[in-house]
């Protein structure tokens, strides 16, 4: 008995170690996003980055650091302070729809996003471009101009691309929001669904599939 009990203090520190160490070996994922990621005008537990946290089921930490109306300028300035601070092992970058809604100049929209590509490759981290498309009211050249900045990244620093994050989703009236910009609680598992293909093969590489 009375060796049982001189074993536990030790028994009792290597399972703090163990488990400490599980925490560490768990990958963090960032998402740098606007609205489409903080789940406006729904609850924030039925937006597509918390069903990617129950979807891991603890696998990985995830940091939701997405602001509604972030721009990708906005976006650039706030992200080195969160590199330093959760040193993400994935950046998912869902940045562009309100630049490209406020009719930004393409060339300033691809800057900001090269720098967020730089700073997060720099810091260690993987990137997963999450692609946005806008409206046709726009114009096709300027709307061409658009989205073509994620496939320049994506080509340029070979990156993953999920195209166009709401596919299937902008188009169908049942799954948008009144204002016709933003999907509704039924689509975030769809939304979702079209950002697991890509993401997983990222997570399955880093053996903690």
């Amino acid at each position: 008995m009375t060796a049982w009990l001189l074993a536990l203090p030790v028994t009792i520190t290597l399972t703090l170690v163990a488990g400490a160490a599980l925490a560490e070996a768990r990958p963090t994922l960032l998402v740098m996003g606007d609205s489409l990621s903080a789940a406006y005008g729904i609850e924030a537990d039925e937006g597509w980055v918390s069903l990617l946290e129950a979807r891991l089921d603890g696998k990985a930490r995830v940091v939701n650091a997405s602001i509604s109306g972030e721009t990708s300028a906005g976006g650039a300035s706030r992200l080195p302070e969160l590199l330093g601070q959760h040193a993400p092992d994935i950046v998912l970058l869902e940045l562009g729809g309100n630049d490209g809604l406020r009719g930004l100049p393409p060339g300033q929209f691809e800057a900001n996003m090269t720098r967020m590509v730089e700073a997060s490759l720099d810091a260690g981290a993987e990137v997963l471009l999450l692609g946005i498309d806008i409206p046709p009211n726009y114009g096709q050249a300027y709307r061409d101009a658009f989205t073509g900045v994620y496939h320049r990244l994506a080509e340029e620093f070979d990156l993953p691309l999920v195209p166009f994050l709401l596919e299937g989703v902008a188009l169908d009236e049942t799954l948008m929001q009144g204002d016709g910009i933003h999907p509704t609680a039924e689509a975030q598992p769809l939304i979702l669904d079209n950002v697991w293909p890509t993401l997983k093969p990222m997570m399955e590489g880093m053996n903690h599939g």
